[in-house]
């Protein structure tokens, strides 16, 4: 990741530096061009201003040069006059190879370069030129006449000038990107540092040096490791309830199998002992057939899928309706269209069958099954209300804690209600929910009502 975002950033940054590299070239040399175009026009305005005229209109050059360069053969500033019938070039233009100048219309002005020419050595070269149509008038109207004025410099000046700017300009750029990209750095280990501590705190997990990822993290880590937090707990909660499972199996079938034992040290009739290996056999089968179901009901998937509620329960009423068809009994459904079981289909299937079968044994006529989403708190996701109502006995408060408890076997759960009823509660429990039990406000029989709290 830190590879990526650097190689990102450098590249980002490389193209940033040239675009702006090129934008402020380009600023540049607009601005120098204006410059010399102003400077050029500068002179020939001052031309212009100095250059007489004889009474026969021949041209009477300045005493003293605009610039002292005009005066030195190919200096690289040059200066042209072309009239109607003569052209006249400053000291500067002797040697030089000079563009053909032409005649402009009053006041027309052009700039134009670099235009190829012949330097004073021989090489090929190129000028700037600036041009500036203007008219002599003197106090006979008859004596007007046209002329233009040529102020033209070596292109190698503002060439010189450019790569002076391009250079220093580079330079600063390079020195720049230098110090971003160490910049870039520093800020990106800095921004990383607490992805790093999060890796750190879980490699610790990992190697049993910790229980858990602590929860001093910047607020965008809190869903990560809330959620790594979350699985860690997930996991050791079903690690101990296989324990639990075996440990519980364990103690179920020691009983059974001691009876086995002491009859065959007693050495009773084979009728009898027959007749006990068989009552033992089926009680044992029941132990395991119960262990297991709760060993594959127990534990869900994390970040499961939503699943609909009221499509499961219809397949679950419609079987339990043909069990006690002789009752007549009638389920009815207050199921919210936003209600979502957020875990394993077949713990939903467990969890309502268990709890809708109750209700059907002990109920006289009437079955109400509610499901609706609690209020959450910013993003996390809904949770679970599930509550199944009977028209039947009841239970008494002071037998709820009976009913529900943890390690009651066998025989001992079907008081009023069946071994169903602890599965619920394992997976109430496993789903971190609560289970409730009260009289029901509506039937007047038992009300089970299911909690589970909100998601990550």
């Amino acid at each position: 990741m830190r590879a990526r975002q650097l190689l990102a950033a450098s590249v980002g940054l490389v193209a940033f530096l040239f675009l702006a590299g090129y934008a402020l070239d380009r600023a540049f040399v607009s601005t120098a061009e204006l410059n010399l175009r102003n400077r050029l026009k500068g002179y020939a305005i001052s031309y212009a201003n100095k250059l007489e005229f004889g009474r026969d209109g021949t041209l009477i050059p300045p005493e003293l040069p605009v610039d002292p360069r005009f005066t030195q053969p190919g200096s690289g500033l040059y200066a042209e006059v072309v009239l109607p019938n003569e052209r006249w070039g400053s000291d500067s233009t002797l040697g030089p190879s000079l563009p053909v100048a032409s005649m402009l219309r009053p006041l027309q002005e052009t700039f134009e370069g670099p235009v190829p020419m012949r330097q004073i050595d021989g090489n090929e070269g190129g000028v700037y030129r600036f041009g500036l149509g203007t008219i002599y008038a003197n106090r006979a109207p008859e004596g007007e006449f046209p002329y233009s004025i040529y102020v033209s410099e070596d292109s190698r000046v503002l060439g010189a000038q450019l790569r002076t700017f391009r250079g220093a300009l580079w330079v600063y750029l390079g020195a720049a990107g230098a110090f971003l990209l160490l910049l870039q750095v520093a800020v990106l280990n800095w921004s990383l540092r607490p992805l790093q501590r999060v890796i750190n705190e879980l490699t610790r997990v990992q190697r049993g040096q910790a229980s858990r990822m602590t929860e001093r993290h910047p607020r965008e880590l809190e869903p990560l490791t809330d959620s790594i937090n979350a699985f860690i707990e997930s996991e050791r909660e079903n690690l101990d309830r296989q324990r639990n499972t075996l440990a519980d199996l364990a103690h179920s079938l020691k009983t059974p199998l001691a009876v086995l034992r002491s009859q065959l040290d007693e050495g009773i009739h084979a009728v009898a002992l027959r007749e006990e290996l068989d009552t033992q056999l089926k009680r044992m089968n029941n132990l395991v057939s119960y262990q297991l179901a709760r060993a594959a009901s127990s534990g869900h998937a994390l970040f499961a899928a939503p699943v609909p509620i009221e499509s499961n329960a219809e397949e679950i009423v419609r079987g339990l309706e043909k069990v006690y068809a002789a009752k007549g009994v009638i389920c009815e459904f207050d199921i919210h269209p936003d209600a979502r079981f957020h875990g394993e289909p077949g713990d939903l299937q467990e969890l309502m069958g268990n709890l809708l079968e109750n209700a059907f044994k002990w109920a006289r006529s009437r079955v109400l099954l509610t499901a609706t989403p609690t209020k959450t708190v910013g993003n996390r996701r809904a949770g679970l209300l599930l509550a199944v109502d009977d028209d039947g006995p009841g239970i008494a408060e002071e037998d709820v804690a009976h009913i529900l408890q943890r390690g009651v076997r066998g025989d001992e759960r079907v008081q009023g209600h069946g071994i169903g009823l602890a599965i619920v509660q394992d997976l109430v429990r496993g789903y971190r929910g609560e289970l409730q039990v009260t009289r029901s406000q509506e039937l007047g029989g038992a009300r089970f009502e299911v909690i589970l709290p909100q998601g990550l």
